[in-house]
């Protein structure tokens, strides 16, 4: 699947519908960070943070939402980041994303009504191959080290998702930053 095809999300969703008979719980967790100088000017690498971590995002939120509402009850929970929380250098272009998916994932809280759940979840430093999808190699290199040197395991982000869903209906857990320790 590939989040940046609408008609992929959309066949997702329909998908487990088919299989389960409803959706439940809807995890927008596609991102990549080609991450480098603005000064750089590496605007395919923008292009393709804004179709896989923006748009890919709302097209989870448009095959969902539809369904969410039909069936009276869904949950949508939205993988941001905390580079959006703590702005850095390289990182503009992808914070900004981030704090896209943020923004709208409140914009989404306050419209669904007390029928549906939405929330943000932002990691820190998650032992993933997040890194592979940078371009620039001394940058990568740099995350590579630091990753190794601190990132926490992705069962850390998967116990607070655990935790959002868990909560009884009327309870909307809106936001959850998890990250380790030993992070800035």
């Amino acid at each position: 699947m590939d989040v940046k095809r609408r008609s992929d999300v959309q066949q997702l969703v329909t998908l487990a519908c088919e299989r389960f008979g409803q959706l439940d719980v809807l995890i927008n967790n596609a991102g990549i960070g080609p991450i480098s100088l603005i000064e750089d000017l590496q605007v395919e690498d923008w292009e393709e943070m804004i179709d896989v971590n923006l748009k890919g995002f709302l097209y989870g939120i448009a095959a969902a939402l539809p369904v969410f509402r039909e069936q009276g009850s869904g949950h949508f929970v939205n993988i941001v980041s905390t580079a959006g929380l703590r702005i850095v250098p390289l990182q503009a272009v992808y914070a900004g994303t981030k704090n896209a998916v943020r923004t709208i994932s409140e914009g989404l809280r306050q419209e669904a009504g007390d029928k549906l759940r939405v929330t943000a979840i932002s990691p820190g430093f998650i032992y993933t191959d997040f890194a592979e999808s940078m371009t620039n190699p001394e940058v990568k290199a740099q995350t590579l080290a630091a990753r190794d040197k601190m990132a926490i395991s992705p069962d850390a982000i998967a116990r607070a998702i655990a935790f959002a869903i868990d909560q009884p209906s009327d309870v909307d857990v809106n936001e959850i930053v998890v990250r380790p320790t030993a992070q800035g």
